[in-house]
């Protein structure tokens, strides 16, 4: 399910980067190293806006200054019961026609939805691992 998070980030700055438009490339280097990462139980699929950009702060001993940035962002977290492809089906652009399978008994073409459960998700740094199922009524393939 997607959401619309407020955030928060601390952004580091080299010396070589102060000048008039710092608050542009604090922005920039905050979209560069955020959108598309895991944070926790959430993806960080896309950053709307930012609203508050702190004043600078220097670190001692390497000169760099560090910003807190608050942002909006829109996130993605599975739950239970939601729908979605899972990855252990492949794509086979060599098959007529070019579909998603499993080299078993399913095979998606495109066109075709497909129903998985989500049975539980786990989360590490980085990474979000969820564990479904197509094995009980009314999942799997649904057809064109």
């Amino acid at each position: 399910m997607f959401f619309l998070h407020n955030l928060e980030r601390r952004v580091t700055l080299h010396p070589s980067y102060f000048g008039r438009n710092m608050h542009e490339l604090v922005t920039t280097k905050l979209l560069k190293d955020v959108e598309g990462t895991c944070a926790g139980n959430y993806y960080i699929i896309s950053i709307m806006d930012t609203f508050d950009i702190s004043a600078g702060k220097i670190l001692p001993g390497n000169g760099l200054a560090e910003f807190t940035v608050g942002y909006r962002a829109v996130v993605w977290r599975p739950f239970k019961g939601e729908t979605m492809i899972p990855s252990q089906v492949k794509y086979d652009p060599n098959a007529t026609p070019p579909q998603f399978t499993d080299n078993e008994d399913y095979r998606i073409e495109p066109g075709t939805h497909i129903r998985v459960k989500i049975m539980g998700t786990r989360s590490e740094v980085g990474e979000m691992w969820a564990i479904g199922t197509i094995n009980e009524d009314y999942l799997g393939p649904l057809g064109p």
